[in-house]
């Protein structure tokens, strides 16, 4: 009763004496207090974006709520009192927590949110799980929101890699707007990025992993595709983007999971992830895969398994250190596909195999080390990133040609290939969070070291030791003839070394709510020194490249943000491999990308992430032949790409998520290169590509999804000969969860048993798609 007695006897005297009663309230009002903290994710990086709101528990204060800034620091002003704040994130768990607020400024303590998903068995319970990212450490090396990040990037998460048992990059990408899967010869990952094709240019939290083989997703917790030229993060390279697997991690709450599958064709498959905290200072987490399985193909099989253990340890509150070790072992035979006949893939059955599938195989032995330390004081950040890797990698194979005139017989060649590669590079990077005036900043600086050792090795093969072609019977393709493997004339027996120094800096400057800058600029030394085993030639290559980066970002209100960018790439004349070096190439600069885009980001409902881009992407400085001497190269080439991308995820309800985008893009040769004329379509770059993923959930134990793919028609090489029909694909999955701990699950890929053709690596090497497949699955976690 006493504060209404005081109310009313305010309002007496205010009444009477207005003056008295101004300084009486000035005197009555509590004086705000500065509650400020950090929110954290379980390896303790810092989460960008995270919504803080402090509800009082007693007296007659007021809620308040704010979001963290990038480097997941909130303040509140609060007045003295007891209150709840309770931290949010999407893709994590709320936390909540109880703080008394004195007079003097007061620390909260930091909010460590646990991964959605884990921790709440998300997955399994029936509760609809994100398929949406809102921030991302990588397109920035700052932990930035994704729609303050001036470009194109789509992030998958792990549950819509659960929701669709995905196992490799090349499944991920098909929900990627603007990047198509190559064939990449079936024995490595690549991929078409607007338009520009790369099997190097893959990373693993944002280092370098450039070496061709099969990934697995195992371990992943996110991938994230970084569309357009990203040289001022990520180096040489990255001509049309760049892919980011963004592992896990130990964090400090138990967690385990394990799933068993197997389907049609062979297919079995188990994986398990299993964390505990040891004590509040070192946890540790573990996660295995072994696959087993056939193909729709005839002959061929998958083995492969791998093991990822990690240990994060925590000496302090500021400093993290994490440590991680990935063995991976990847057999299969190797499969080229089909051939072609009068411009579109041969009348042949889908399981047609070419050659002798006995002397067919790929091995990729991979095991990477890695090492991050992290440091965090006041507004300084200060990350050490170190990664070893070790590749041995060797693939055998036959490869379809031509078919003879009256479609009677078709041509084999056959030959073999080991590359050997160790890898060290060490990433630095110093993050600084200060103010000019009203005008907030993120600064970033940082250096990067490499060292790559390459061992390349071919042979060719001859059919009963003499001939290196041979015509079989195009109906029966599939032989058993003698092959000896030698090495010809102009085999590869070589040793490259390269040398990569790299020093950037960036600013991301907030120049006000509604308008922000980001500029870079970085320059790279990029070594490379040849020695051809064969005849003791030595060749080197010493490319000096400054990449910038400038993006503009407005915000007319909170949730949306209007970009545009300008950012340049280069790729050094031995190509992304650099497997050789010539008198020839060791003279030529590097080819220039440069990429102009304009585009909209929006998150909007409870969790649901939009974003398009218009953009114009040129390649230059590729090679071509002198016009006036055809036995000269001359760098007049040239390429270019206009596109257009529409993409969205997350959940338009809390009982439906969604997945999926648009693509249009125009590829072309705009100035005759070595390969093609101008006005040549590149290739498998379709014009149309579309996919949407849905999920449902019906009951709180049942669930749905359904998903459409669909491209138009596109070239199989840059001749633009042989055309691979475009085509649409229907999924569909259903999913039960009797209780919290299990989950049970049957997918099924291309339910309408569509026929069609997936990509190619030649007009000869012609990769036919899946027929109608069933996929089982059943999880636990514990």
């Amino acid at each position: 009763m006493r504060p209404v007695l005081l109310a009313i006897l305010l309002s007496v005297i205010a009444s009477l004496h207005p003056s008295f009663a101004r300084s009486a309230a000035a005197q009555t009002a509590p004086a705000r207090t500065r509650v400020h903290g950090t929110i954290l994710d379980p390896t303790k990086a810092p989460i960008a974006g995270a919504t803080v709101t402090a509800a009082p528990t007693e007296g007659a204060a007021q809620p308040a709520s704010t979001t963290t800034n990038g480097l997941g620091e909130f303040e509140l002003l609060l007045a003295p009192g007891r209150y709840t704040i309770s931290a949010s994130a999407d893709g994590f768990v709320e936390l909540s927590q109880h703080v008394s607020v004195a007079s003097a400024n007061t620390s909260a303590p930091d909010f460590v949110l646990q991964v959605a998903g884990i921790s709440d068995n998300v997955t399994v319970t029936g509760i609809v799980g994100p398929y949406t990212s809102r921030a991302t450490m990588t397109a920035t090396r700052t932990p930035t929101p994704l729609r303050d990040v001036p470009q194109s990037v789509t992030v998958v998460t792990k549950e819509l890699m659960q929701d669709q048992l995905m196992m490799s990059v090349g499944d991920v990408m098909r929900y990627v707007p603007g990047v198509s899967v190559h064939q990449g010869e079936n024995n490595r990952d690549q991929i078409i990025v607007r338009g520009n094709s790369s099997s190097a240019d893959f990373y693993i939290d944002g280092v370098r992993d450039d070496v061709q083989y099969y990934r697995d997703l195992y371990n992943t917790e996110k991938i994230e595709a970084l569309k357009g030229p990203n040289a001022m993060i990520f180096g040489r390279g990255g001509a049309g983007g760049v892919v980011n697997r963004v592992m896990k991690d130990a964090g400090f709450r138990p967690l385990g999971e394990f799933s068993l599958q197997g389907g049609m064709y062979g297919n079995k498959r188990v994986t398990g992830d299993f964390g505990r905290p040891l004590g509040d200072k070192v946890a540790f987490r573990v996660n295995g895969m072994f696959e087993d399985s056939a193909s729709f193909r005839n002959e061929v099989t998958l083995n492969r398994k791998g093991i990822t253990p990690t240990v994060t340890f925590e000496p302090s509150r500021a400093t993290t250190i994490s440590v991680r070790y990935e063995y991976l072992d990847d057999t299969r035979v190797a499969d080229r596909g089909i051939t072609s006949y009068q411009g579109r893939p041969a009348n042949v059955p889908n399981d047609t195999f070419y050659g002798d599938p006995d002397q067919s195989h790929v091995q990729a032995t991979v095991n990477l080390a890695s090492g991050l330390i992290e440091h965090r004081r006041g507004a300084m950040t200060i990350r050490n990133h170190t990664l070893v890797g070790g590749y041995d990698r060797f693939y055998q194979n036959f490869v379809p040609g031509a078919v003879t005139p009256n479609m009677s017989q078709v041509a084999l060649t056959t030959y073999n290939n080991a590359t050997q590669r160790t890898n060290f590079f060490n990433q630095t990077d110093v993050t600084y969070l200060a103010a000019t005036g009203s005008v907030r900043h993120t600064f970033l600086a940082g250096t990067e070291f490499g060292l790559q050792g390459t061992d390349n090795f071919r042979n060719t093969g001859y059919f009963n030791n003499a001939a290196t072609t041979m015509l079989v019977p195009f109906s029966a393709p599939t032989i058993s003839t003698p092959v000896t493997f030698r090495q010809s004339a102009t085999d590869a027996d070589n040793h490259v070394d390269t040398g990569v120094a790299a020093a950037y800096v960036q600013d991301q400057a907030e120049l006000s709510s509604h308008l922000q800058v980001v500029g870079g600029l970085r320059f790279d030394r990029f070594d490379l020194t040849y020695h051809n085993n064969r005849n003791g030639d030595d060749l080197q290559r010493v490319d000096n490249l400054v990449s910038p980066r400038l993006g503009v970002v407005v915000k007319p209100i909170k949730p949306m943000s209007i970009y545009s960018s300008y950012s340049v790439s280069y790729l050094p004349s031995s190509g992304d491999q650099f497997s050789s070096l010539t008198v020839i190439t060791e003279q030529v600069k590097p080819e220039k990308m440069t990429n102009y885009e304009v585009g909209a980001k929006w998150d909007f409902g409870a969790g649901v992430s939009a974003q398009t881009a218009v953009y114009r992407l040129d390649r230059t400085n590729t090679r071509s032949s002198d016009p006036n001497d055809p036995t000269r190269i001359v760098q007049t080439g040239s390429q270019r790409t206009n596109g257009f991308e529409l993409g969205m995820n997350g959940s338009l309800m809390r009982a439906w998520k969604i997945a999926g985008g648009y693509a249009y893009q125009d590829a072309f040769v705009s100035s005759a290169t070595i390969a093609a004329a101008a006005g040549a379509q590149v290739a498998q770059v379709p014009h149309h590509s579309f996919s949407l993923w849905n999920y449902y959930q019906v009951t709180p134990k049942l669930g749905g999804g359904l998903g459409l793919l669909q491209r138009s028609d596109m070239f199989a090489t840059i001749d633009n000969t042989v055309t691979l029909d475009g085509y649409t694909r229907a999924d569909a999955a259903v999913y039960f969860s009797p209780n919290k701990a299990w989950r049970v699950q049957a997918n099924v890929e291309n339910l309408l048993g569509t026929h069609y053709y997936t990509n190619a690596d030649s007009n000869t090497n012609i990769s036919p798609g899946f027929p109608r497949t069933l996929r089982v699955a059943l999880t636990t976690s514990f």
